[in-house]
């Protein structure tokens, strides 16, 4: 009997995924049946975005896991229907990349002050260099595979890094800090600051008022992560006063980002429209046949989320 497999995700995702997810599977040797639509008790797994409509996991009576293609899974870790392993993706290639390009770039251009040559209206000559890069402490709050990969391209260019996460990951070049205490430590004197935990009750508004004060005055905030990670009103009333000198951000607690939010307007905030980086087709495919691959073998998933952590 094949192994059946459900694309359950947004109708426009299929003509993306049918041919990467075919070719992935292929290369597996199983004998397999991918479809967008299926008898619930006859689908072994799901390839899964929060956004399809599967919400009832109820009735896939054969289900052995839901296969995750976003790295957030805010979306389906509560979902109390759902009884079987999740996993996320974390290790596709695409996705990794892509987050390392966002963040080094944004972390460059605050660092070397690329915006007041960029807007220039006043043809102002100013000649004062930005500092080296050993001169610019950054702190990476979350620090799993995507913090990590940015950490090291940017310890490369020479900045000094600092992280902090629920778990204290070390990584050679970085001061690592875990806990209620290390976040201080981590934020303390940050020149910049990127974002990238996960969604969970306890990292939501992490950036506040208490917090953004720790950061050396005139800080840049990226925040590529997840749009709740901030307390919107702190951040404003921060970048007002010149504690946050800038805040470039990706991700938003409403998406699209209202018309009417102040961040559209705000002189000290570039908006980009969730961009930051995004799960390509065909490295996730590759990551999710590997996990089909391994369920049918009885080998541990990969990148296997902690419904407990949220992520």
């Amino acid at each position: 009997m094949p192994v059946t497999v459900l694309f359950a995700a947004r109708p426009d995702r299929w003509a993306h995924y049918e041919a990467p997810l075919r070719s992935a599977l292929d290369a597996t040797g199983l004998d397999y049946d991918l479809r967008t639509e299926a008898a619930p008790e006859t689908v072994d797994y799901i390839v899964y975005a929060p956004n399809s409509a599967v919400r009832d996991f109820t009735p896939y009576t054969r289900l052995k896991a839901v296969l995750n293609l976003w790295a957030g899974v805010e979306g389906v870790v509560g979902n109390d229907t759902l009884t079987v392993p999740l996993t996320r993706m974390v290790d596709d290639e695409g996705l990794g990349q892509g987050m390392v390009e966002y963040v080094t770039g944004h972390v460059l251009r605050h660092h070397l002050g690329m915006d007041a040559h960029i807007v220039n209206p006043e043809n102002r000559w100013d000649a004062s260099p930005p500092p080296l890069s050993r001169d610019r402490p950054v702190a990476i709050l979350g620090f799993g595979a995507l913090g990590q990969a940015c950490a090291r391209q940017l310890v490369s260019l020479g900045f000094p890094v600092r992280s902090w996460s629920r778990s204290g990951h070390e990584q050679d070049g970085v001061e690592s800090f875990s806990g209620a205490d290390g976040i201080d430590a981590a934020l303390s004197g940050a020149q910049i600051v990127v974002l990238l935990l996960p969604d969970t009750p306890a990292t939501r508004g992490v950036l506040n008022a208490r917090t953004l004060a720790l950061t050396a005055r005139g800080a840049a905030i990226v925040n590529p992560g997840r749009g709740p990670l901030i307390d919107d009103a702190a951040l404003i009333a921060a970048l007002d006063s010149g504690q946050i000198g800038h805040a470039t951000l990706d991700v938003f607690r409403t998406e699209p980002l209202p018309q009417d939010d102040p961040y559209w307007t705000h002189p000290k905030v570039t908006v980009t429209p969730h961009i930051a980086s995004e799960t390509r087709p065909d490295s996730a495919s590759r990551v999710i046949a590997e996990n089909v691959r391994r369920g049918e073998a009885g080998e541990p998933l990969l990148h296997l989320v902690d419904r407990g952590a949220g992520y």
